[in-house]
């Protein structure tokens, strides 16, 4: 699904880590102290290297949603293939949402409250839902090779693939403005648990007398 060849993996690997970087960054300091340059020497590149891959930083952010849902569709296409799709969809998901314990920075409160607020920048809205959109996309083109569908004649990969997207940004937004620990994990399993039984209806619990 997604390129191979040497060059291109070294030009993921550079908008990544120029992504990665922005987010550190604005999560850490806040948004209006960082600067393209910044976000360049971060990364360890020039601000020409920089501008050869993005045009600001809102859209240097963005990019990393783009490439995480690449991933998720090059995960879901090496599971086994007589995994049920959902599972296949969970674990896949899982692996780039949230990794096993120690392969990831330990995400305090302080970081919590930086991705909070940075997520409510204005200027990285438009950004955003242009980036979904081709997460989506990607994902689509993934779930159709995978359930032997074409996402340009047929409604079910891509109507998985928004639901897969819409389902992720409920978990992740669910465990930001939790008021203690709230695993990102164990939501996911919640989300794609109700997704793959239908969404049924809670049970209302009974009025006390």
């Amino acid at each position: 699904m997604t390129p191979t060849g040497l060059r291109e993996r070294k030009k993921r690997e550079t908008r990544l880590a120029l992504s990665q970087a922005a987010i550190r960054l604005c999560v850490l300091h806040g948004w209006a102290e960082v600067t393209i340059d910044r976000i360049a020497a971060e990364a360890e590149v020039s601000v020409r290297t920089f501008r050869n891959y993005f045009g600001s930083k809102a859209e240097a952010i963005a990019a990393s949603h783009v490439e995480r849902m690449l991933r998720i569709g090059d995960d879901l296409l090496a599971r086994p293939g007589d995994e049920p799709l959902w599972d296949a969809l969970l674990q896949a998901t899982l692996s780039q949402f949230a990794p096993p314990h120690g392969a990831a920075p330990p995400q305090n409160e302080r970081w919590r409250e930086g991705v909070r607020l940075m997520l409510a920048e204005p200027a990285l809205a438009g950004e955003m839902v242009k980036a979904n959109a081709a997460a989506q996309e990607q994902l689509a083109e993934a779930v159709a090779r995978r359930t032997g569908t074409d996402p340009r004649r047929d409604v079910y990969p891509t109507l998985v693939a928004a639901v897969v997207a819409a389902g992720s940004a409920v978990a992740v937004e669910h465990s930001l403005r939790a008021d203690g620990p709230a695993p990102l994990g164990a939501l996911l399993a919640q989300v794609f648990e109700q997704l793959a039984a239908g969404l049924p209806a809670p049970i209302a619990a009974p009025e006390e007398a």
